[in-house]
């Protein structure tokens, strides 16, 4: 190819080609490979799933079809469209063992569409194995956040339906998380109750958890959204502690009304906000017993605001509510890599299973990047997001070289974040 003119800069002509060595954007997933040889994920999941596909005319294996799945979805790549140019990079193959071209986007939706859903429940029991091969030994405690979540549908995907809070055609999955860990990604439709299915998933990880962990205790917690009886009757019988949000009504207005008016009262006086706690012993119509309720009074400048959480757990008020229910927030950051930074949401199949299956590879993608973060945290320093080791750490040019003995894999000696890089390395590479 001739070089391109393309303008001056520093009053020097400027001229392209593309005559380069062959360069692949995504040299981070070496790390990456190391993390799957660890966890061995990838292989979990493709002993779960069926291949219907004659054996014998095959060119490509399940295992290896995940794998280039995975993969791109860490690199940054959220469309099946992008594999009919990444099936061609030379790093791709070299990590998948091959020296030829990987699979195209027709081969890989055509093994999405095989999924069943039996296969999809099955496999999510490897999140859960992964979570607790995590911990060296059984940690007296954990606390297992519950939340739903919308993703918008743009197409006729099959259980598609119009739900009015959301104000669009959606499906509305389930997501379970355990600090940084993603225990359960489950698929639903939005035309259902939000709190559907939450007590049987509760129930399927609590009795996984304890066969590992049977004195651990577990406690669950979820917003106003997940507040059901049935499920607090089952956390009482199954010795699980509970810390959720109950709705307000004119009953608990009614209990709380006096320190209501005495914050708003102290904010007139002093303008500055004000907040006060108080709890007492409530039954909804539906209960078959008095729980404790705790209630923050708040006011400022934007006006009231109460809110109201039940729970079976001992403990000072503030505290219960500040610093066990508040922290439940921070499952919305899980929420937000996997449906954003791991394209989550990303379902464009008709295909329920299909989807169900994406939202899945998701969250394995997740559990590989976390690993990565869990690796290069330092204390005492904020935790970077799945973007950001994305950015700084699998997007690295390196130029590829093999010969009958070696694989040389060049990066740039400028690289900004090397020393991240090394460190990595040297954590996962044993030899």
């Amino acid at each position: 190819m001739k070089r391109m003119p393309v303008g001056r800069l520093n009053n020097k002509e400027v001229e392209i080609s593309f005559e380069g060595e062959e360069v692949s954007t995504d040299g981070g997933l070496l790390l990456v490979d190391k993390i799957d040889k660890e966890l061995n994920l990838i292989d979990q999941i493709a002993n779960n799933l069926l291949d219907t596909r004659d054996q014998d005319k095959i060119t490509h294996k399940l295992k290896d079809i995940i794998k280039q799945r995975v993969y791109s979805i860490i690199s940054g790549y959220e469309d099946l469209n992008d594999h009919d140019i990444l099936r061609d990079d030379k790093l791709y193959q070299t990590l998948i063992g091959k020296d030829h071209a990987l699979a195209s986007s027709s081969t890989i939706s055509r093994l999405e569409r095989d999924v069943s859903a039996t296969n999809n429940i099955k496999n999510q029991s490897v999140l859960v194995n992964t979570f607790i091969n995590s911990y060296k030994q059984a940690p007296d405690s954990i606390v297992l956040d519950f939340d739903p979540t919308d993703f918008t549908l743009y197409g006729n995907q099959e259980s598609r339906s119009y739900h009015g809070y959301y104000g669009d055609y959606c499906y509305l999955p389930l997501i379970v998380t355990c600090d940084s860990h993603i225990l359960a990604t489950y698929l639903r439709p939005s035309n259902i109750d939000g709190a559907k299915h939450v007590w049987a998933v509760l129930s399927l990880l609590v009795k996984h958890i304890r066969k590992s962990w049977p004195d651990t205790k577990i406690t669950f917690r979820a917003d106003s959204g997940l507040c059901r009886h049935k499920i607090l009757n089952w956390c009482e019988r199954n010795s699980v502690d509970y810390i959720v949000g109950l709705p307000g009504n004119s009953v608990l207005n009614k209990k709380t009304a006096s320190l209501q008016e005495l914050v708003k009262s102290e904010f007139e006086k002093t303008q500055a906000s004000q907040k006060e706690f108080t709890s007492f012993d409530y039954a909804a119509s539906t209960w078959k017993c008095n729980r404790k309720v705790i209630a923050k009074c708040e006011h400022n400048a934007i006006g009231s605001n109460t809110r109201y959480i039940v729970t079976n757990i001992e403990g000072k008020d503030s505290e219960l509510y500040m610093d066990i229910y508040c922290k439940r927030g921070d499952m919305e950051n899980r929420i937000k890599e996997v449906q954003l930074d791991m394209f989550g949401d990303r379902m464009s199949s008709s295909s329920f299973a299909t989807n169900q299956l994406r939202l899945f590879l998701s969250a394995i993608s997740y559990t590989y990047l976390n690993r990565l973060k869990e690796l290069l945290h330092m204390p005492n320093t904020p935790r970077m997001y799945c973007n950001t080791v994305r950015l700084k750490i699998i997007k690295i040019a390196a130029y590829i070289r093999q010969n009958t003995r070696k694989i040389f894999i060049d990066f740039a000696k400028n690289h900004p974040y090397k020393d991240i890089v090394i460190k990595a390395f040297s954590k996962l590479c044993t030899t």
